[in-house]
């Protein structure tokens, strides 16, 4: 499939089911895109789909049929898009950096796919209120989903999640505890952690 250079293009793009609840157009919208008036379109739509399914069908779908809707807060970033989101020092990382992560469309540096979405879960901001209770949300991806990486944030909970055909299985966090939660190495990357999410839902697929 090819860029599309139309408006009827981009809908018949927008329309790309990505798995059973979710098509290509919930992950198009950008702040960034609409405020200063860039198009968010893939440049390479094959491969942006080709990832988007991964990352909706193994972690998106179980999340949604566990904890109810996810809210989308930033999806897929176009190339041009998130350069100048990283130039105008808009929360974005490098194109490089990026790769495989929000830009859906561009291999990274090992020429692997991957793809990532920032969502908030509204169940566990129903459910749950300290600062630190991300961790509950975190240990229950890492014990039952295929993550490659997770990065939380402080306003409502919200977190990146990455589906990648190298999945490095990292939590990170800039909410207290600051920094690492796990990666591979570090003694609480293998095991249960079931005593932090006693109280949720089961997995549902």
């Amino acid at each position: 499939m090819r860029k599309p250079n139309s408006m009827k293009g981009l809908e018949d793009l927008g329309r790309v089911r990505l798995s059973q609840n979710f098509f290509l157009r919930d992950f198009l919208h950008s702040e960034i895109a609409d405020f200063y008036r860039i198009p968010n379109i893939p440049e390479d739509p094959d491969l942006a789909i080709e990832a988007g399914k991964r990352l909706c069908e193994e972690l998106l779908e179980p999340l949604e049929a566990t904890f109810g809707r996810l809210h989308i807060r930033s999806g897929y970033r176009s190339p041009t898009v998130n350069r100048f989101g990283n130039e105008n020092k808009l929360n974005c990382s490098t194109n490089p950096a990026t790769s495989a992560h929000h830009i859906w469309d561009m291999r990274d540096f090992d020429g692997c796919m991957g793809a990532a979405v920032c969502i908030a879960v509204p169940w566990m901001i129903d459910h749950y209120h300290d600062e630190s209770d991300w961790q509950r949300l975190a240990w229950w991806i890492h014990d039952h989903l295929p993550y490659a990486s997770l990065c939380f944030f402080p306003k409502l909970w919200a977190f990146n999640i990455q589906w990648h055909e190298r999945p490095k299985r990292v939590i990170q966090s800039y909410i207290s505890p600051r920094g690492i939660l796990t990666k591979p190495g570090m003694a609480n990357w293998k095991g249960d952690h079931s005593e932090w999410y006693g109280n949720f839902p089961s997995l549902k697929r």
